[in-house]
């Protein structure tokens, strides 16, 4: 579609009432069906359906809790809790840094009691029924979607195959000595070059153990401290699994199970463009629109609108409209308290969280340490349903101290002594879970009442 005005001055007249809008100064209707060019001129956007089903900011939240499996958090048990998030919610960002877990652990963590790393360990490497790969980046997925993922393992041969280059022509000697000897890390290569690759130059047997895991010939066999120890894929994933054919016949297919699939990990989604829409081959957001529309065409999706954001449309599952509709009818909200993973699938899209929990916030481990506004890693604290603070856990291993280093109230908490049971349950889980046994608190940054609280622990 062209530009909306055809003329100079109903040009400026549209602009200016589409700036007026996000500014805050006036509400209307269709903020989601426009966008601003280059130019700063309004230009309609592929519509979109219009929302069957109403919330207000409050069910809004409480959808999106309910649906993560953290209204409330905790509420699975053991391994088998472990799996069922995993499938629930389609895929887990992992992320390798570790100061009191990895991200996939701290996701577990919050909606596990009980939960332990070795649980995640065993069931991607000892029982396989979850899968390293990648999906809206590197992440831990069931193993029965390998199939679907064809299609990327494809444009990575693609991207990173041609036997003509530098790290592939190496590639044999990689996979040999992995054939011979086992599983391999990239430290048990020796006097290979160094070639460019996309965090710099590198070894070009470490570019070429990367391209072999990217394009499905390896497979993680284990990690060790998180370093990944490679294997033959065949070695690893049953054969009928590997010889399945993709389940998508067309790339259109394809594309619109990995949009209705990313739904169901977002749980709450809008068609906004941001990273909690990536790793799909050949969906911008025109694509993701019209993809949309085809779902809530099908029934497969349903749209939803929050009374207090005029003009944007949501999208659920159609698995999930059941609890949608106890939302809208009310329920009883238990007042306990969980600590949020930096990469946690609840606050993919950052922007919707600040649309319905008013709370901002930056994963702040890439920032200098004078940029950063709190700390090197922050985790969100959520009680009952909103977002009221953030949290600087650090862990110990040599003496298994837990110590919190920052604890920071969100504006207008409320009485924060009503929050004492949940918060001491909360820290008492999470020391279970790191295996901390003591907890202290550090510097002047712990908020209002958590000094006396932690002692309660000790």
């Amino acid at each position: 579609m062209g530009l909306v005005a055809c003329t100079p001055l109903l040009l400026f007249l549209s602009n200016l009432l589409f700036l007026l809008h996000f500014s805050g100064m006036i509400q209307y209707e269709p903020v989601d069906q426009f966008r601003l060019d280059k130019r700063g001129n309004a230009v309609a956007r592929v519509p979109l359906p219009d929302p069957s089903f109403q919330l207000n900011k409050r069910q809004a939240r409480r959808f999106m809790l309910a649906a993560h499996g953290l209204l409330p958090p905790r509420q699975r048990k053991g391994k088998a809790g472990a799996l069922e998030v995993v499938r629930d919610l389609n895929a887990i960002q992992f992320d390798p840094i570790d100061i009191i877990g990895s991200n996939p652990d701290l996701v577990l963590q919050a909606r596990v009691k009980g939960y332990q790393s070795s649980m995640l360990d065993e069931l991607l490497y000892k029982e396989r029924k979850l899968v390293d790969g990648f999906d809206k980046m590197a992440s831990i997925f069931p193993v029965e979607d390998w199939p679907y993922f064809s299609r990327h393992r494809a444009k990575m041969v693609e991207k990173h195959g041609d036997p003509a280059g530098k790290v592939m022509k190496v590639a044999p000697d990689v996979l040999e000595k992995i054939r011979e000897e086992g599983p391999q890390s990239s430290l048990d290569y020796k006097g290979y070059e160094k070639t460019d690759w996309s965090w710099g130059p590198t070894r070009a047997s470490r570019a070429a153990l990367e391209s072999l895991y990217a394009m499905g010939e390896l497979g993680i066999h284990h990690r060790e401290n998180k370093r990944r120890y490679f294997d033959l894929i065949n070695r690893l994933l049953p054969k009928d699994l590997l010889d399945a054919p993709d389940p998508s016949e067309a790339m259109e297919d394809y594309q619109s199970w990995h949009v209705w699939r990313r739904i169901g990990g977002l749980k709450l989604a809008h068609a906004h463009a941001g990273e909690h829409w990536g790793g799909m081959l050949g969906v911008k957001s025109r694509e993701r629109r019209k993809i949309l529309g085809g779902l809530v065409e099908e029934g497969r999706v349903h749209a939803v609108g929050v009374e207090e954001l005029p003009g944007r449309v949501f999208f659920i599952q159609d698995r999930d409209l059941s609890l949608l509709k106890r939302i809208q009818g009310g329920i009883e909200v238990e007042e306990q308290a969980a600590f949020i993973a930096p990469l946690d699938n609840l606050i993919w899209d950052r922007r919707l969280v600040s649309w319905l929990f008013d709370f901002e916030y930056a994963w702040e481990v890439y920032k200098p340490k004078e940029k950063r506004e709190y700390g090197y890693y922050v985790l969100p604290v959520i009680f009952a349903d909103r977002m009221v603070a953030r949290v600087e856990p650090t862990f110990q291993r040599q003496d298994r101290s837990l110590t919190l280093k920052g604890w920071w109230w969100e504006n207008g908490v409320g009485d924060v002594e009503r929050m004492r049971p949940a918060m001491q349950d909360c820290i008492a889980d999470f020391m279970k879970y790191i295996g901390a046994e003591s907890i202290g608190v550090e510097g002047s940054l712990i908020g209002e009442g958590m000094r006396d609280w932690v002692k309660d622990l000790r």
